[in-house]
């Protein structure tokens, strides 16, 4: 899959999908020369023109006006020798100079995938995957750059990261240092992001590429609400199933930053990496830095083609463990139910009715420890509140289980109260500037997980938690983000390293804990969505996807995050209404429609609903877990966007595509409204499919060209329509 010409010096990264080509130019400068549809066999037709153009300098002392660093596409960018754009790396060395001068050095071709340090990453077996690793190398600082690409037999994906090594005598301070940089050569193409803030996570934004930088990042300590560590570069027409699609993700969970620069000459310049505002990595002699992974994706068949090459992806070389392919349970949480209102007999009774419902497992969520009896206190103190369990968890866990359902647990392990037992006992322990005001969030603050100690504390307590609770669930909450980013543990020439520092102190707890757990199936949650990416999705196989529970909001946020994230990893539930957080009234048959659409999850008081509201929800569940395996492992197909009209819909299609589920939604009714006809997607042409319940037959082909109406029994506001058909007939 990776070739190198050494007459044309030429390296070729190919497979079925995409080919993606790299020049090693004169001086040794490494080039980009073509990303795209895969092609056979590359010529020099693609290679780039020499001009001359105008205030674009040339190489160092030399007189050829026609070779520029300002213009050339390149693959891994210096700033300040010629090239003015935005640069992939920036050293700071000991003499106080910026400047660096890297080329070509050396390369190597294997099979298999290195292993990262310290970090989340992809994973690939010798049989599936060929990595190519090129030096790039500063003689006069005795700096080396190694650049790696990792491609995917079966996967139309490129994982690309950076590394650098020391070999100097003299610290060298990294400034910037990007995964990925890409020059593409023209920039008429859309750009594809995702935005938003708490319980609206998510939203879909498009948007012509202008001249200038466009930068989407984070300066929050975590990838955030407001912005998704992914974006994607489209052709204008491009839609859900037609058109080029260039996809970008981050495997990190702390501050990022991408940058789309459409420069003087319509070329695009992409960086994606670890957000350089107010990072400083100290590099010593002999030591190495080593950015996060990106996964990028490339897609001749719009933007379902890219998602569904995420989503198998990740499902296969990224989530780890038991339950990386496997059904996730339905689960109950008892948070919108009771909030911190609670105590073990008022608890159990939900966990009877739930179990006779068919629920598979009750998640204890928060109040459970310390005196913990509003968000302001205790957080850190995790030890059972007697109060509300004076049997301690373990004996309420029992109860549970004897009920034929598993056992999970709520934890906040990264934050402190300030009216906690901890922070009496270690206030040192918190994120701050000694001598400043500390920013209070929720009546919390953060823990310093960049020291060891803090660490190590963390995980003891927790480790007795889930060992005397016999949880088989942890969902693991972090509802503050980082301010006066500050620790006492480094000088002050290190302070700059403290968000990354955090965020792999991080990565070593949950690497502990998940080694020492592995029964146990954590969920990813930050306030809802707010650290969604693949960097947590390594250590925790789901999230949960927005605190907002509102069957309508959540079209939009599941609709968005599908365009990168698998459907196996968005938790959802059905909660009351009026919901909690929009305060909108639904059918319960629409939240559950809308909710089965992930990891199906209820968040109700179900001691407060009707008998006919108890039938609904055991049908519910029986409906789900009969096409549990199709939702959570089938390949999924947006059809229409709510973000672009007053209709939703979406279908699940099995691998061998004798079977498929229609999801249809309605948001507003209208007066004497237009039929619509909906074409489905990934069925078979040669096959028919009957849907349930029906006698007739109708070719695969025929749905997908000619389509089919929509019901138009659908009345009133926020209705729903589900679908089942196979090849079979039933019933």
């Amino acid at each position: 899959m990776i070739t190198f010409n050494q007459e044309r010096c030429m390296f070729h990264i190919q497979n079925k999908f995409y080919s993606y080509v790299m020049t090693i130019e004169e001086n040794n400068i490494l080039s980009t020369n073509y990303y795209g549809a895969s092609i056979r066999n590359p010529s020099h037709i693609r290679d780039y023109p020499r001009i001359d153009r105008s205030f674009s300098p040339n190489m160092h002392d030399s007189e050829d006006r026609l070779f520029s660093l300002d213009t050339l596409p390149q693959e891994y960018s210096s700033f300040g020798s010629g090239d003015f754009r935005e640069p992939a790396f920036v050293f700071r060395l000991k003499n106080g100079s910026f400047i660096s001068d890297f080329r070509y050095k050396s390369h190597t071709i294997f099979s298999g995938k290195k292993t990262l340090k310290d970090l989340p990453q992809t994973n690939g077996k010798e049989e599936d995957c060929e990595t190519l690793e090129i030096v790039i190398e500063d003689v006069l600082a005795q700096l080396e750059i190694i650049l790696s690409y990792t491609t995917f037999e079966n996967y139309a994906v490129l994982v690309k990261s950076s590394k650098v090594i020391n070999h100097g005598l003299d610290n060298v301070k990294i400034e910037k240092m990007m995964s990925m940089s890409l020059d593409l050569p023209n920039t008429n193409y859309d750009l594809i992001h995702l935005h938003g803030t708490w319980a609206r996570e998510t939203q879909l934004a498009r948007e012509a590429i202008q001249p200038g930088i466009k930068q989407i990042d984070s300066k929050r300590g975590a990838s955030s609400h407001q912005q998704n560590p992914f974006f994607a570069i489209v052709d204008p027409y491009t839609n859900e199933n037609q058109g080029d699609v260039y996809g970008f993700s981050l495997v990190y969970s702390g501050n990022f930053i991408a940058q789309i620069q459409n420069d003087s000459y319509n070329q695009l310049r992409l960086n994606f990496g670890i957000n350089p505002f107010q990072f400083t990595w100290n590099l010593a002699k002999g030591k190495i830095f080593q950015t996060p992974e990106v996964v990028m994706v490339y897609s001749e068949s719009g933007l379902n083609g890219m998602s569904q090459q995420y989503h198998s992806f990740y499902r296969n070389h990224l989530l780890r463990g038991k339950y990386s392919n496997s059904e996730r349970p339905i689960l109950i949480n008892n948070w919108e139910a009771t909030y911190f209102d609670y105590d073990e007999s008022l608890l159990l009774q939900i966990v009877d009715k739930a179990s006779i419902l068919g629920i598979e497992l009750f998640v204890l969520d928060d109040g459970w420890f310390g005196t913990r009896n509003s968000d302001t206190e205790s957080l850190g103190d995790w030890f059972v509140n007697k109060n509300k369990f004076p049997n301690g968890i373990r004996s309420f866990s029992e109860k549970v289980k004897s009920e034929n359902m598993k056992f999970g647990i709520w934890v906040e392990p990264e934050m402190i109260s300030k009216k906690s037992e901890l922070y009496s006992e270690h206030p040192d322990w918190c994120i701050q500037v000694e001598g400043r005001g500390n920013s209070l969030g929720r009546g919390q603050y953060v823990l310093d997980y960049s020291r060891s100690e803090v660490i190590d504390y963390i995980e003891g307590l927790l480790t007795t938690v889930f060992t005397e609770s016999q949880v088989s669930y942890v969902k693991w909450d972090m509802n503050r983000h980082i301010t006066e980013a500050f620790s006492g543990q480094y000088t002050n020439e290190q302070q700059g390293e403290v968000y990354h520092r955090y965020i792999l102190g991080l990565y070593n707890l949950l690497d502990r804990l998940v080694s020492k757990f592995p029964s146990i199936l954590f969920e990813g949650c930050s306030g809802g969505g707010g650290r969604f990416d693949p960097g947590m999705l390594y250590y925790m196989p789901q999230t949960w996807t927005s605190d907002n529970t509102d069957p309508v909001s959540r079209l939009n946020i599941q609709y968005g995050t599908s365009l990168v994230y698998p459907i196996i990893t968005m938790g959802a539930h059905v909660s009351s209404s009026p919901n909690h957080q929009v305060g909108r009234e639904t059918s319960l048959e629409m939240r559950g429609n809308t909710a089965m659409a992930g990891n199906l999850g209820y968040e109700l008081n179900v001691l407060d609903i009707t008998e006919n509201e108890q039938n609904q929800i055991a049908e519910q569940i029986r409906f789900y877990k009969k096409h549990r395996t199709l939702i959570q492992f089938g390949d999924f197909y947006r059809i229409l966007s709510p973000f672009e009209g007053n209709d939703c819909s979406w279908m699940f299609v099995s691998k061998d595509k004798n079977e498929a589920l229609i999801f249809y939604y309605k948001i507003l009714n209208q007066a004497s409204e237009p039929l619509k006809i909906l074409k489905l997607y990934g069925l078979s042409s040669e096959k028919n499919y009957y849907f349930e319940g029906e006698e007739i037959s109708i070719g695969g082909d025929e749905l997908m060209k000619g389509g089919m109406y929509l019901p138009t029994n659908l009345n009133g506001d926020y209705t729903s329509y589900v679908r089942y058909l196979s090849i079979e007939k039933n019933k």
